[in-house]
């Protein structure tokens, strides 16, 4: 078939078929599949079909969510971008990242601290941000984390996809112990990103409203 010919949703039609095709027998539950064939789609990394991990009720604390509303806060714009608005905004799920906020980073260099921190602490002040996504910052997640610890945020949902190689692992791991009794998505390795964590929230909406 030629590529160049096709229309989008029949190169996305195409990709999934390839994936699933490849990633054979997977072992994967169907909505959790659902979520790392979008990882998959999105970095052309089979990878994450053995270093994704799922807390026993994330994809149904993730599709209740979503389905009432919740906020979503990311830790980058980029990640922001990357999540479909026209499947969410009807469900009342505002979409919102303060990482560029002016007084965010009037904060970060007051207090010494980086912008990603003083982001997570202005998000959790929000009773209506019920869904984090991180896809860049580790110092967002263990301030999430931490927060958390600290009984100042208790979300319904993270997902703790942050890349790189100072603090990312080490940060999923902290969050995949399931030590904090939050519903996670995450990943195991130095792997992620802010397109692959939006990826995931893209796939928890078309599991929340399938038809769209």
């Amino acid at each position: 078939m030629d590529s160049l010919s096709m229309k989008p949703e029949a190169i996305e039609v195409e990709s999934f078929r390839i994936i699933d095709a490849e990633a054979g027998n997977h072992g994967w539950p169907d909505s959790e599949w659902q979520v790392v064939r979008r990882a998959i789609h999105t970095s052309a990394d089979f990878e994450y079909s053995q270093a994704m991990v799922f807390s026993d009720d994330a994809i149904e604390k993730a599709v209740a969510a979503i389905s009432s509303g919740a906020g979503i806060v990311t830790d980058t714009n980029m990640a922001l971008s990357g999540i479909s608005k026209p499947r969410l905004t009807p469900l009342g799920c505002k979409i919102s990242c303060h990482v560029a906020d002016p007084d965010i980073a009037v904060q970060a260099k007051a207090e010494g601290i980086t912008r990603s921190i003083a982001a997570m602490r202005k998000a959790v002040a929000n009773p209506h941000n019920r869904i984090f996504v991180i896809g860049n910052a580790p110092t967002a997640l263990f301030e999430l984390l931490r927060l958390i610890e600290a009984g100042a945020a208790k979300p319904d949902l993270i997902i703790g996809l942050p890349v790189g190689f100072v603090g990312a692992e080490e940060s999923k791991n902290a969050l995949a112990a399931g030590t904090h009794d939050i519903p996670f998505i995450t990943n195991i390795g130095r792997k992620g990103g802010s397109n692959v964590a939006a990826a995931v929230v893209n796939a928890l909406g078309i599991l929340a409203v399938p038809q769209q």
